[in-house]
């Protein structure tokens, strides 16, 4: 039977597992708050985070690439000469040595450029960032699109169907052969998991990771609205077997009350956390990267939640 989200959360409460907090600093943006972020990642050699960063009061956003401070590893700083992007939720991973950048670009009215009508995820490819160029765009209206190579090179496709295929918000999946196959009828023709979410609330992949037996470890969010209309997004993960869409049950591994109290960009956003990414490390432990209330930025290490789907 599919768990709603209070039913996880209780089972997450009663797990009770150690956790080190850190906040991202950024420097370089203003007074404009950085949220959203992907894990780090390497290219040529450099450690990079790529991140949202908008003002607290707008939802038009530029995604920066940021680096470590040459003063203070703490600190992150937009990369120099580097080029910026108008998308917001920005994600990367790589495929046949390819890195994969993309996000979310907002569209908006053609008589009132302030009104957001609609939106479509956006993908950009290269050997490293300098090199990036668009090739591929999602359908209108779906966000938290992510690819993965899998272990026979093919390429894995998470989609986020709404609307009458997938409600609130599903996850579908598919495979295709090349990047070049990405494209509009690709996504649509993903077939839905099932049994994920209960009809009055939702989810999406925010990372995908190829498993030592050859399933995908599926770092998403699954979310909901309370009698207020305030929104509660969690990070969760989910194993699936891209042969035969067999899922393991979702398991929710970090809530907003695991990071300090801060602002949010509005009331409605207070228990709201993004997954970004996730590092795994040898020791059985992983850090976890996520936006927070739509206004900050932290990593909390965590017990490496996909170790027991390797079992």
């Amino acid at each position: 039977m599919t768990k709603t989200s209070r039913e996880l959360l209780e089972q997450f409460h009663r797990s009770g597992h150690a956790k080190i907090v850190e906040k991202y600093n950024f420097t370089g943006v203003g007074n404009r708050d950085v949220y959203n972020i992907s894990a780090p990642f390497e290219d040529k050699k450099e450690q990079f985070v790529v991140g949202r960063v908008e003002e607290r009061d707008s939802e038009f956003s530029q995604v920066f690439f940021f680096t470590k401070d040459i003063q203070d590893e703490k600190i992150w700083s937009p990369r120099e000469h580097t080029q910026t992007y108008n998308l917001q939720d920005p994600f990367v991973t790589r495929i046949a040595g390819e890195l994969i950048f993309g996000g979310v670009e907002i569209i908006t009215d053609i008589n009132n450029p302030n009104k957001i009508v609609s939106w479509r995820t956006q993908f950009y490819r290269g050997m490293n960032i300098d090199s990036l160029r668009y090739f591929a765009s999602g359908p209108g209206t779906m966000k938290d699109i992510r690819l993965i190579e899998l272990a026979d090179r093919r390429i894995g496709v998470l989609t986020r169907p709404q609307g009458v295929k997938g409600g609130r918000g599903q996850i579908g999946f598919t495979i295709i052969d090349t990047l070049d196959q990405l494209n509009e009828i690709t996504f649509n023709n993903a077939e839905i998991i099932k049994g994920q979410f209960v009809p009055e609330e939702w989810g999406g992949a925010n990372e995908a990771h190829l498993l030592n037996n050859g399933c995908i470890g599926v770092l998403g969010h699954i979310a909901s609205f309370d009698s207020r209309m305030h929104k509660h997004y969690y990070s969760m993960v989910f194993s699936l077997n891209p042969e035969t869409l067999q899922t393991t049950p979702i398991k929710i591994i970090a809530v907003r009350n695991d990071f300090p109290d801060g602002p949010e960009k509005r009331p409605e956003l207070e228990d709201v956390i993004f997954s970004g990414g996730i590092i795994r490390k040898a020791n059985g432990r992983a850090e976890l990267s996520v936006g927070v209330s739509d206004a900050e930025a932290y990593r909390i290490e965590i017990p490496d939640p996909f170790l027991e789907y390797e079992g």
